[in-house]
């Protein structure tokens, strides 16, 4: 199965591993996204369209138990629906875009969202959307984060500046943020399998790292007992900015 995947040599399959891993751990000790820590050490080792499809999955199986297990889940799907209903065009249009441009145009796009995401994160300035303007951005927002999505595989911008804008309970936002990635990693895939971007001994790589990923998200959840995760949060969002520009200078 290893050499039916281009580029997935069993020493790049390691070097994959030990990325699901790290990502995991940034995601249990931190909370930040799962398939935007684990893409850049993916892309270095199997490229960016193996790699976006080889992190779906585990991506979906790290937020799935989150999504339904937190709460407000009718409230947010309700609340949301314009959001999320219009990140399908947006992915459809993404995932073409990812088969017909430069895949260096789509590396620096990458680079730019993980950038972007992590100075957002790093800073987190305190912008409060006002009530109107949270129900009439959700489509324009659900369907640029749909673009970035299928472009790109980073599933975070500009939906997370946007629930930490809408003013919601902590709850109710680590909520919709994850449904909104678990559900965009579920119609990417779809997309990716339909296209023939993502052939079946990547899925079935990508189902296989969701062991990696758990594991990840376990010792990062027991690490944050003994780190101090502010610290801990800063150094990787640093890393992963540092990463974002690797990719853009590629």
């Amino acid at each position: 199965m290893i050499d039916a995947i281009p580029g997935l040599s069993v020493t790049s399959l390691c070097i994959a591993a030990v990325g699901l891993i790290m990502a995991g751990i940034v995601k249990g000790a931190t909370g930040l996204g799962y398939a935007s820590c684990a893409l850049p050490f993916l892309v270095y080792t199997v490229g960016l369209k193996t790699a976006i499809a080889f992190v779906l999955v585990p991506a979906m199986a790290t937020n799935i138990a989150v999504a339904l297990g937190n709460g407000h889940l009718t409230a947010t799907l309700r609340g949301f629906a314009p959001l999320y209903v219009a990140m399908l065009p947006g992915i459809a249009l993404g995932v073409f875009l990812l088969g017909h441009v430069d895949t260096k145009l789509a590396m620096m796009v990458l680079g730019i969202s993980i950038i972007a995401y992590a100075l957002f994160s790093l800073v987190r300035p305190q912008i409060l959307l006002p009530h109107a303007l949270v129900g009439t951005l959700q489509v324009p927002v659900g369907l640029a984060n749909g673009v970035l999505t299928g472009l790109t595989g980073s599933q975070v911008m500009p939906m997370v500046p946007y629930f930490l804008a809408s003013n919601l309970e902590p709850k109710r936002m680590v909520q919709a943020i994850n449904l909104g990635v678990t559900l965009a990693s579920a119609v990417m895939l779809c997309g990716l399998a339909f296209t023939g971007l993502a052939q079946r001994p990547v899925i079935i790589a990508s189902v296989v790292a969701i062991a990696p990923a758990l594991i990840g998200v376990e010792l990062g959840q027991r690490i944050q007992h003994y780190i101090r995760a502010q610290a801990l949060r800063t150094a990787i969002l640093i890393v992963l900015a540092a990463a974002g520009a690797g990719l853009i200078l590629r």
